[in-house]
C-alpha cells in the first residue's frame, strides 16, 4: 500500500499571549504524550474543543506544500501550525482510524483539519487573502490524530503504518 514515509520536521510553539500558534518553529525532537508535544500549545483544541483527544497532534505531508508552493503561496514546514511535518506520505495515504508508528509514538488519524481565519496571520495570507487561502486549503490542511502509545519523536524518525 505504500504506507511508510519519515518525520521531516518536528514543530512546536508555547502558548505566547498576543499570538496566534503559527508558525511553530522546528525542533529536533520533542516528547509526544496524549496532550500534544511537549513545549506546544494548540489554543484552538484547549479553547473551543476542551482538550480534545483527538486533536493531540497535526500531521502535514510536505508534498501538500509542495503542491501550495506550485500554486503561489510561500508556504514552509510549520507555518500551517503543524506538529509534525511528513515526507513520502500522500495526504490521501492519511485516513480516519489509519494508525501510523512514528518515532517512538503510535497515533491515530482522528479527523481532517479544516482552514480557518488563523492562517491570515500568516505574512504572505493577511486579511487581504484570506479567503482565497481559506479555500486553497480546503482538503489540504492536514490531519490530527490522538496519541496511541507516548514517546520521543525526531526528525528522521521513519513513519509506518500499523492498521489501515
Amino acid at each position: 500500500m505504500g504506507l511508510s514515509g519519515r518525520v521531516l520536521r518536528v514543530h512546536v510553539k508555547p502558548s505566547t499571549p498576543g499570538e496566534p500558534g503559527l508558525p511553530k518553529r522546528a525542533v529536533p525532537s520533542a516528547r509526544l504524550t496524549a496532550e500534544g508535544f511537549d513545549g506546544d500549545f494548540n489554543r484552538y483544541r484547549q479553547e473551543s474543543k476542551a482538550g480534545s483527544p483527538g486533536m493531540a497532534v497535526l500531521l502535514m505531508p510536505a508534498e501538500t506544500l509542495t503542491e501550495l508552493r506550485a500554486l503561489g503561496w510561500p508556504i514552509q514546514p510549520g507555518d500551517i501550525g503543524e506538529n509534525i511535518t511528513t515526507e513520502g506520505l500522500a495526504y490521501a495515504g492519511f485516513a480516519v482510524g489509519r494508525r501510523f508508528k512514528v518515532g517512538g509514538a503510535a497515533l491515530e488519524i482522528s479527523e481532517p483539519c479544516a482552514p480557518c481565519k488563523t492562517l491570515g496571520h500568516l505574512p504572505f495570507v493577511g486579511k487581504e487573502k484570506i479567503t482565497e487561502f481559506t479555500k486553497v486549503m480546503l482538503g489540504r490542511r492536514g490531519w490530527y490524530a490522538r496519541v496511541i502509545e507516548e514517546g520521543l519523536v525526531s526528525e528522521g524518525d521513519a513513519i509506518t503504518c500499523l492498521r489501515s
